[in-house]
């Protein structure tokens, strides 16, 4: 009997199966790179300021600049804001209490 919504190699398109061992082949490569936190971020500064360098040379993509530092703040602001708010939280009786 075939299970219903399992994963068929057989039954997977080429794209879809390319897709799929693309994530798999990248996902560990970032498990692999996760103890090398220094190794990281020099990467990724190295990366930035190439892109920094390309964008003062080419006297172009201050739009594109400007755009990705806005998603680069929302992402900040997401990540510092609590997920909750307290003061809707409160009108829970299983929370603890704010005053007194």
């Amino acid at each position: 009997m075939e299970q219903a919504g399992g994963d068929d190699a057989s039954a997977m398109t080429p794209a879809a199966k390319w897709r799929d061992d693309f994530s798999r082949k990248f996902q560990y490569y970032l498990d692999m790179s996760t103890p090398h936190t220094v190794e990281r971020w020099l990467g990724t500064v190295v990366v930035a300021s190439i892109y920094v360098l390309r964008v003062y040379f080419v006297q172009g993509f201050y739009i594109i600049s400007y755009e990705l530092g806005i998603y680069v703040l929302n992402l900040l602001i997401g990540f510092l804001s609590s997920k909750v708010d307290p003061e809707l939280e409160a009108l829970d009786e299983t929370s603890l209490p704010i005053k007194g």
